[in-house]
């Protein structure tokens, strides 16, 4: 999503000013409680929300809390999960938040403790999953950087859509390092290494040794075996049917065939 020169001001010049807060905050050791109403000033003087009106605090629904839910027009916008400053973030620590989310439809989460904010889209489905969408540690990204001011800016009150966080989504997949090397291990992009090396040697290698290859000597295992290469590798074969699928339809014939004209009575 393209941020306005405003908007990208206002989120750069007020990250600068919370990186000293927020370290503040850490070597005071601040409690969830403390770390609530921080998040709220970023609400506000980041993100641009009205925190009186658009912010609110520990909802309830069947028994889950929230710690803050950002509503607009009494449409629920993102949940935020909040824990103590020095409480090291765990994908484990939002379950709550998305159990909340679930019942409730809404698909952003964001889990932070002041300095680290994870943003998650759910997966609805059986069982309810999440994707990381993007995380970021106030203090110390840079917070001129185009790519801060990109993830800030898709949940600003200005910016907010799920259309923008969507695309922000599939940005962040495509880009990752595990989208990367569940690609290097497709069977398109093995074709294409046994092409070039037979066109730099001439040497003819199998497409299972450059497989075993790949997979045990080349690509970092953690990026294959953990759950985030599982959900790459199914990402890019949802890629490539889509792509297939468009492809399909392309060749196929644009008019109908003209019917044979029917035989004259009395023929």
């Amino acid at each position: 999503m393209a941020v306005s020169a405003k908007v990208a001001s206002r989120i750069s010049t007020q990250l600068k000013k919370y990186q000293s807060v927020l370290r503040d905050a850490k070597q005071r050791d601040m409690s969830e409680a403390d770390i609530v109403t921080i998040i709220k000033d970023i609400l506000a003087d980041v993100l641009g929300y009205d925190k009186y009106k658009d912010v609110s605090s520990e909802h309830a629904i069947r028994g889950t809390y929230v710690d803050l839910v950002v509503t607009v027009e009494e449409k629920q916008r993102f949940l935020i999960e909040a824990k103590a400053i020095n409480i090291e973030l765990k994908d484990a620590q939002v379950k709550q938040a998305i159990d909340y989310a679930a019942n409730e439809g809404i698909s952003w989460v964001v889990l932070s403790n002041g300095a680290v904010w994870r943003l998650y889209c759910l997966k609805f489905g059986k069982p309810i999953d999440k994707i990381l969408v993007f995380e970021i540690d106030i203090l110390s990204c840079d917070c001129m950087s185009d790519d801060i001011v990109s993830c800030f800016g898709n949940l600003t009150s200005e910016g907010y859509s799920k259309d923008s966080l969507a695309d922000l989504l599939n940005q962040k997949q495509t880009s990752s390092k595990y989208t990367v090397a569940a690609i290097l291990r497709s069977e398109s992009m093995i074709d294409w290494l046994r092409k070039e090396i037979r066109r730099l040697s001439g040497l003819r290698l199998e497409p299972d040794y450059l497989s075993n290859l790949l997979d045990n000597e080349i690509i970092k295992r953690e990026l294959i075996d953990s759950d985030e290469g599982g959900d790459a590798s199914a990402y890019i074969k949802k890629l490539q049917k889509a792509l297939n699928k468009e492809r399909a339809a392309a060749v196929l014939p644009t008019t109908k065939p003209t019917a044979a004209p029917k035989p004259s009575a009395g023929l």
